[in-house]
């Protein structure tokens, strides 16, 4: 039938086919415009929404370190699998003056003189530790009890009196949550009312002596400023999550009764050439509650049991790695899907993420830990990929996934797994991907080791001074950020780097300040581990210092902090 074509009213078959065809251009065009607007609103350095992000990063270590070679000769250790396998050279120990508390408040001082802010203008410092010194009383109270005797002569002694401080814990990264939490905080600054806050990473990586993880140790504290129109790094609302619960890393409530430790010291006594009667034990038990030591010491709570805090972890290293790349790669996954859904990124139409970013930062329990993790997600991101396709010539299929609940069957596809991995970290394209986006992370990492709520932050660092020595040019790079905390949770989110950065970071100084450390020996390494070192190795001088720990009545365990002059 031919359109008579005389009036929109038409209900010939022509017609009505070229209005549907109208009515669906119509509909694409507005489905197109709308995801177009969508995704400007949405994308890094939208006017339509507010930027905030990092706008400065302080850190502060210890002055004394022990270098890997010597730590290999004392324990007897390849050097060369601890430096070319992991990328060790040097781990940071806390003095004795030193702990989390005081590395955290020397971090925020830095922060706050670089930066010449008024202390009654921050209005939070979110501490993210896994290194607390108190059960109850928040590490974050004692940092700011150094900082207002540092700034009581200029601002007045309750010039940090109305800003929120907080301890937030989820091993190593804590501080990551305490970030995204006061990002969503500053983003509610408005421009008559901007709001100003730091958060604070510190920890004391300690490990038995003589473990698997001694040699991963290390130590120090950092100050991140956040605020809107940030000079460093803008960070978008889009955080993928995955949380695990599993016990890869934990530092429990130790329990010892007091029989035993008593057990354990008449056996000394005996091995140390005294005579022990038989039955002893038993009869100090029983005579204990009429005893005179009965409200002394381990005796003072009247309890079988003894609480024993140690800041060594519960760890299985191998289950670890596996707990960390899952979390990461479904993070990630998760990332995606949230990118997706916020018009931030099409799968069809825009380059995958990890092309995206030109540097990848990521937590960094020891230096090679990113290069020998990330393979999971560089697979997963570019499977569908040109290049991965030619990787995957070079190495053949992936082990394929089981659906057992055999632990025999698991093991065996998760240590073939782990090889496909080791597969992929050494093809030219993995190799290329990781010295370009990855491998600068992990050089401040190599010389202080793990700082658990800082490595991440330790890496980036790393990245920009590294960048800023070679001259590159990062304004407007994009950059994903990988964080993880065992038992466990990982994070990824991206950011977008200032046109300003560079007046940032060309005041940090942190390889220069690394190259000025003291080396220490093997005794007084073991002597500050087991708490035998007396006094400090290196006086303190210009910074905040521990200065007494209360020992009895209300002021047991009560610690004292003072500034001291350079």
């Amino acid at each position: 039938m031919m359109c008579c074509g005389q009036s929109k009213k038409c209900r010939c078959q022509t017609c009505q086919k070229m209005k549907c065809n109208e009515t669906q251009m119509k509909g694409s065009i507005i489905r197109q415009i709308f995801k177009y607007s969508k995704k400007t609103r949405n994308s890094m350095g939208s006017n339509d929404s507010v930027c905030v992000g990092i706008d400065d990063v302080a850190i502060h270590f210890p002055r004394l370190y022990m270098d890997m070679k010597d730590f290999a000769d004392l324990r007897g250790e390849d050097y060369g699998k601890l430096n070319k396998g992991l990328g060790l050279k040097a781990m940071s120990i806390p003095d004795v003056h030193e702990d989390t508390a005081t590395m955290g408040a020397n971090a925020v001082m830095k922060l706050i003189d670089r930066n010449g802010l008024n202390p009654r203008n921050i209005g939070r410092m979110y501490l993210g530790t896994e290194s607390a010194l108190d059960g109850a009383k928040p590490t974050a109270t004692y940092i700011v009890d150094m900082l207002t005797q540092r700034y009581s002569e200029r601002y007045g002694a309750d010039c940090f009196r109305n800003c929120d401080v907080v301890d937030m814990t989820f091993a190593c990264i804590g501080a990551v949550d305490a970030m995204h939490n006061t990002l969503d905080w500053a983003a509610r600054s408005t421009d008559e009312d901007e709001r100003i806050g730091i958060v604070i990473f510190s920890d004391n990586a300690k490990y038995a002596l003589e473990s698997a993880g001694e040699y991963t140790q290390g130590a120090g504290g950092g100050a991140i400023l956040i605020r809107r129109n940030p000079r460093l790094l803008e960070i978008p609302d889009i955080i993928g999550v995955s949380t695990t619960p599993v016990h890869d890393f934990f530092k429990p409530r130790r329990e010892v009764s007091v029989k035993s430790i008593i057990a354990n010291v008449m056996t000394l006594a005996q091995e140390a050439g005294q005579s022990i009667k038989k039955g002893i034990v038993e009869r100090m038990i029983r005579h204990l509650p009429a005893s005179t030591v009965r409200k002394l010491g381990i005796f003072a709570h009247g309890e079988e049991k003894v609480s024993v805090h140690r800041d060594e972890p519960v760890f299985d290293g191998q289950f670890s790695n596996r707990c960390y790349q899952q979390a990461v790669r479904q993070a990630f996954h998760n990332f995606v899907q949230k990118a997706e859904r916020s018009g931030r990124y099409s799968h069809e139409d825009d380059a995958r993420f990890t092309e995206q970013w030109s540097r990848i930062i990521m937590h960094l329990p020891y230096a090679y830990q990113a290069k020998r993790m990330f393979p999971d997600v560089f697979r997963h991101d570019r499977e569908d990929t040109e290049m991965w396709h030619e990787v995957a010539k070079q190495l053949g299929p992936a082990p394929e996934p089981h659906n057992s609940d055999d632990p025999v069957i698991i093991e065996i596809w998760e240590k073939a797994m782990d090889g496909y991995r080791r597969a992929i970290s050494k093809t030219p394209q993995y190799l290329e991907f990781h010295a370009s986006r990855i491998e600068k992370g992990q050089r401040a990492s190599s010389l202080i080791g793990n700082q658990y709520t800082g490595s991440i932050f330790l890496a980036l660092m790393s990245t920009f001074e590294s960048d800023l020595e070679e001259n590159v040019n990062l304004d407007n790079k994009l950059f994903g950020l990988c964080g993880y905390g065992s038992g466990a949770k990982a994070k990824v989110f991206e950011g977008k780097v200032s046109p300003k950065w560079r007046e940032v970071v060309s005041r940090w100084s942190l390889f220069e300040r690394l190259a000025g450390r003291v080396a220490i020996d093997h005794i007084t390494y073991e002597n500050l581990h087991k708490g035998l070192q007396s006094g400090s190795v290196v006086e303190p001088e210009g910074e905040f210092a521990l200065v007494e720990i209360g020992e009895s009545g209300v002021q047991e365990g009560a610690r004292r902090y003072k500034w001291i002059d350079a």
